[in-house]
């Protein structure tokens, strides 16, 4: 009996492929054009327990100094929603002229912690500013968890 090949996985945070879609900004080889790409890839880095991605990506003005994970907090994500819509506000910002370092991203992140399900539903704060070597990046700065 042959196997068939498998047909990759999809990206944690409901792309297409992790190879196409958060893999290669949590890799390095690529840049997040969109505070939202960013972001998608930090829920995809945080299902990969990769702290040093978090850390990086994360604004210097509001970055914690302690860790984020603990090994003790068995967490397990379960799906992403975006809710906000990007190309909407690309229009509004064509019409507005309004400034293009910093971005809003409204999301609910589903997780079990220790087996025990729960939903995150936030707003999240960006900006786009020069880093290391001049490249302008997009920067998680802070968020906002509506009613």
């Amino acid at each position: 009996m042959s196997k068939k090949p498998t047909a990759p996985a999809g990206c944690p945070c409901g792309g297409p492929s992790l190879a196409t879609c958060c893999g290669p900004y949590i890799d390095g080889s690529a840049i997040a054009p969109t505070a939202e790409a960013l972001m998608r890839s930090r829920y995809t880095a945080y299902g990969q327990r990769n702290e040093p991605y978090l850390l990086a990506t994360w604004h210097a003005s509001t970055r914690p100094a302690e860790p984020i994970m603990s090994e003790e907090e068995k967490v397990q994500w379960l799906g992403l929603e975006v809710k906000s819509a990007l190309r909407l506000r690309l229009r509004q910002r064509k019409a507005d002229d309004a400034d293009l370092t910093k971005d809003t991203v409204e999301f609910v992140a589903r997780f079990k912690i220790n087996g025990r399900a729960q939903r995150l539903h936030e707003i999240s704060n960006f900006v786009r500013e020069p880093a290391e070597g001049g490249d302008l990046r997009w920067f998680y700065v802070d968020g906002s968890f509506p009613e």
